[in-house]
């Protein structure tokens, strides 16, 4: 069975209005110009060959010089308010072929409630909300159907959904009783002594059940492939916010794992990121979608994840129709992340 310890309820959105669905206005992009008026034409071009060279002509390179400092102060200022934000993983979001079929068995053989359902029949998609506790205070899982389509590429680059289950052994034999597909037996996790097995559910995602004490999280991982482990590390940390709570390299596996998140892994959620030596780039197909973050201000995150390498799909502002504000982004591997502002997320539940 699955144990849960009672969690303090925290500001964390778990975005409903934004589905699996590309539906994100094409970014815009604002042009700044430069006058220099007293500068003849000829000599204004010359000018600015140089001033892109770093070489002191009319006396601007002092200003270069200052502007260097002041994006370096700016870059700190962002890199501290990133750290000191409300930031929390809301939810997971991805897509199956049959949404009724999941729930039967997310809710009967893993143990999760469903939270609530909803329709959308003018965009011919519908979502389910399901977890081990409330979405304001827990991380859960958004799953999408798409009208007609049953079937999805998961890919070779999405890993597995971690669970935290008292008896990994008690909750393998009921999966198989269900009918339900089981990947890996139960045993000591190679290199280790954690008891893990592996389970698949209908739709083939695979999820990792790990053999814990009673935990506030129970729904504790998501594991992506990257193609360079120590340039993903970086990004999640400044453009995210996230710790580096572990690091593992298993030579004889030839991979590392990287463990990154808000909190403690055995408290909240965490991202486990995957690297296999020597593969650079992998295959994301189309069924996972992105995992969505609260923040307190979605305007000042997109500024980081500019600054700090990722590329912004969706400019921050409120959602047509409604007022929640988010913003939406790639990292470094094309993993997209959907950032939620903390306070209309809340008054979204009520």
């Amino acid at each position: 069975m699955v144990r849960i310890i009672p969690m303090a309820s925290s500001i964390r959105p778990s975005f409903a209005c934004f589905s699996a669905s590309p539906r994100f206005p094409v970014s815009q992009n604002l042009s700044r110009s430069l006058s220099y008026s007293h500068v003849p034409q000829s000599q204004l071009f010359v000018t600015i060959k140089l001033l892109r060279r770093g070489v002191n002509c009319l006396g601007v390179s002092e200003s270069g010089n200052a502007a260097q400092a002041s994006t370096a102060t700016t870059q700190d200022d962002l890199l501290q308010w990133v750290k000191n934000d409300n930031r929390r993983m809301l939810h997971v979001v991805y897509r199956v072929g049959d949404l009724d079929r999941t729930i039967k068995f997310y809710t009967e053989c893993l143990g999760m409630k469903l939270l609530r359902k909803r329709d959308i029949p003018e965009e011919k998609y519908m979502n389910a909300f399901l977890g081990y506790g409330p979405e304001d205070s827990h991380f859960v899982i958004e799953l999408t159907y798409n009208y007609g389509v049953d079937k999805y590429d998961i890919g070779a680059g999405f890993g597995h959904f971690g669970i935290a289950v008292d008896d990994v052994g008690k909750i393998v034999e009921l999966i198989k009783a269900k009918g339900g597909k089981v990947t890996r037996e139960p045993g000591p996790v190679k290199g280790g002594k954690t008891v893990i097995a592996f389970i698949e559910d209908p739709d083939g995602y695979k999820f990792e059940l790990l053999e814990r004490g009673p935990t506030p999280e129970p729904l504790c991982q998501v594991m992506l492939r990257v193609g360079d482990l120590d340039r993903s590390i970086k990004f999640y940390e400044k453009a995210f916010g996230m710790e580096l709570l572990r690091t593992r390299d298993n030579p004889e596996y030839k991979y590392k794992i990287a463990m990154m998140g808000y909190g403690p892994e055995d408290k909240t959620a965490v991202l486990e990121l995957t690297y296999n030596y020597g593969v650079t780039e992998y295959d994301k197909g189309n069924s996972y979608a992105q995992i969505a973050i609260g923040t307190d201000d979605v305007y000042k995150t997109a500024e980081a994840v500019k600054l700090f390498g990722g590329k912004i799909t969706r400019e921050p502002g409120p959602l047509p129709g409604i007022s929640t504000k988010i913003t939406a982004c790639l990292d470094p591997d094309g993993w997209k992340s959907v950032f939620v502002d903390n306070i209309d997320f809340l008054k979204e539940l009520e």
